[in-house]
């Protein structure tokens, strides 16, 4: 008996530790841009077609067991039933209005620029209120599945939602990798500053904002949530613009030119440091 019982603690240990996101991404990132108009669409489900959210590609293949960042567009009026996923995502509005909690929860509207965080194995629905709808999203495992709620299980996270209105952005007075001249604000979303953790983080740049932002990570992936930059890897490369929602990826040590004629938001992951200047 005692056997048996050490035999299912093992296995439920087991299931338990493999429930738990990845905090550190192996792969190496390249100097790559995805444009918003060369997004490659497709449907988040494709069992259901268009009944199901259509999803684009910025990096990575949400299919498979990797980390990826994809775009989803929901219909307005759009709701899910109740269910799960096997793996825990990471959130940010990019258009309209969306509602990701328990079934029961009264609805809570996160408008564009905000964010939210459901965890593997929790059942809640998603809603979209807005005449169009987008959001950004982040794994770092995969494949992303949606399941039913009754294979619902506790991976020891918990869900956030977080509106635009409630984030506390900082300057160059309170970090020291912001340039004092840049006007640039940050506010940090998930994960850590320890050597090599993955973490992530909303750049807010100014109107008419020219500098760089030079990557000190093997791991540093950029994308627009709102406004708009053009980007450039040397003085001599190519010049993309790139429009919410696109996408550019940098090799360590990478320098990205970028200038801004509006207020632009970056959401910035990356297994560890970066310079704006």
């Amino acid at each position: 008996m005692k056997k048996q019982l050490l035999i299912a603690l093992a296995i439920v240990t087991t299931a338990f530790a493999s429930a738990q996101t990845p905090t550190t991404d192996s792969a190496k990132s390249v100097n790559e841009v995805v444009t918003a108009d060369n997004v490659e669409w497709g449907w988040l489900n494709p069992l259901r077609g268009d009944k199901s959210p259509a999803a684009g590609k910025l990096w990575g293949d949400r299919t498979k067991n990797e980390p990826a960042g994809f775009l989803v567009k929901f219909n307005k009026g759009f709701s899910s039933p109740p269910h799960i996923h096997n793996i825990t995502y990471r959130g940010v509005v990019i258009k309209g209005l969306l509602h990701n909690d328990d079934e029961q929860a009264e609805k809570q509207w996160l408008p564009a620029g905000s964010y939210w965080q459901q965890p593997a194995g929790e059942a809640h629905i998603t809603a979209a209120d807005g005449q169009e709808n987008m959001a950004f999203l982040d794994i770092q495992e995969g494949p992303y599945l949606v399941k039913p709620t009754s294979e619902a299980f506790d991976n020891g996270e918990h869900p956030i939602n977080m509106d635009k209105t409630n984030m506390v952005w900082l300057n160059a007075n309170d970090i020291e990798w912001v340039s004092s001249k840049s006007n640039v604000e940050t506010t940090f979303l998930w994960g850590s500053h320890d050597e090599n953790q993955l973490r992530a983080t909303l750049l807010r740049l100014p109107a008419d904002f020219k500098g760089k932002i030079k990557n000190l990570s093997p791991n540093f992936r950029a994308v627009v949530i709102s406004g708009g930059l053009a980007h450039q890897f040397s003085k001599k490369g190519a010049v993309n613009q790139l429009d919410a929602p696109s996408y550019f990826g940098a090799v360590e040590n990478a320098t990205s030119i970028i200038s801004t004629d509006k207020e632009t938001v970056l959401y910035i992951r990356s297994n560890g440091d970066f310079i704006i200047k």
